[in-house]
């Protein structure tokens, strides 16, 4: 039974999101709707998939629409008379007859420090930029994007030896925790939101395809945040003979000395790639059309012929 009678639409699409949703089910709050991105061809075969918060509406028979463009088709939504619209990680912009249209707005749990890191790639932005720390911020959302008044923020550390998946399985539990605590808030009136200081503002643009690609000629803490803030999703990899390697368990050390974007060979039970100042420990790795394998078993058929190579 639902603790709380007021209307609420989710907006949101993957892992990150799902879980808020379905701790806030549980939390008594109404879910009369959910909206997400439609399903995606994923793998070779191109299988249709839905999204995860979709796979989640489902367990508890909640309505879910997936319209390709928001802009143009939001009319079912607002037939769900919402009273909160909150959204976390949907994917699109929000058209303003949405964001008008509840009694207590709309609000979004968005994974940086705002203004820091506003857009779509906060989460692996901080890692692949070094930061140490980041956080979730809850705010009123208006028609800009990631500019409306902050409710609420609250900060992590970045561990590190984190990668995207860690942080944003973190940043999750943490926007699920303030939530709980500061929609009661909202339906009471007793939240006072705080204009951003937009002098302040950094971007996190969504992450390109080039991106992915990763060269080991740079200083060894830059090359290990770039791989660990995309080692999950969507990949990291190295050009070899043609051929990607995607990385999928790695670390790094500091040492002088090295041969810059340089594949070493095996040490104990990691392959060592050589960069400035220090190497990348790859303890397993995904070649091109294969499956997943650890550095032996990877050294042992095709590493010993990359042994000295440089990696493209």
């Amino acid at each position: 039974m639902n603790e709380y009678s007021q209307r609420i639409v989710f907006m949101g699409t993957p892992d990150f999101a799902s879980n808020i949703l379905s701790g806030l089910i549980e939390a008594g709050f109404n879910i009369v709707g959910a909206v997400c991105q439609p399903d995606k061809k994923v793998g070779r075969k191109q299988i249709l998939k839905p999204a995860a918060v979709k796979e989640e509406c489902c367990k508890y028979n909640i309505p879910v629409f997936t319209p390709v463009r928001i802009r143009n088709d939001y009319q079912d939504i607002i037939d769900l008379k919402p009273d909160l619209i909150v959204t976390a990680a949907y994917g699109q912009i929000i058209p303003v007859e949405l964001l008008n249209c509840p009694e207590y707005g709309c609000i979004n749990a968005h994974g940086s420090l705002l203004p820091k890191y506003r857009g779509g790639a906060p989460i692996q932005r901080a890692i692949i930029n070094g930061e140490d720390k980041t956080g979730i911020s809850i705010m009123y959302m208006n028609e800009k994007m990631d500019e409306g008044d902050i409710i609420c923020q609250k900060e992590i550390d970045i561990d590190i030896h984190d990668t995207s998946s860690s942080l944003f399985a973190k940043l999750s539990d943490l926007a699920l925790q303030m939530l709980i605590e500061v929609i009661p808030e909202i339906f009471k009136g007793n939240v006072n939101a705080v204009k951003q200081n937009h002098d302040e503002a950094t971007y996190a643009s969504n992450l390109d395809k080039e991106i992915e690609h990763i060269y080991f000629s740079d200083d060894v803490l830059k090359v290990y945040n770039h791989i660990r803030g995309l080692l999950d999703n969507p990949g990291a990899y190295f050009i070899y003979d043609n051929k990607r390697y995607r990385m999928e368990n790695v670390f790094f050390e500091y040492c002088d000395n090295t041969d810059v974007n340089t594949f070493v060979g095996l040490e104990t039970d990691y392959l060592r790639i050589d960069c400035l100042n220090g190497f990348i420990k790859v303890y397993s790795i995904k070649p091109e059309g294969k499956n997943s394998m650890d550095a032996k078993a990877f050294f042992n058929g095709a590493g010993r012929n990359m042994v000295g190579a440089k990696l493209g």
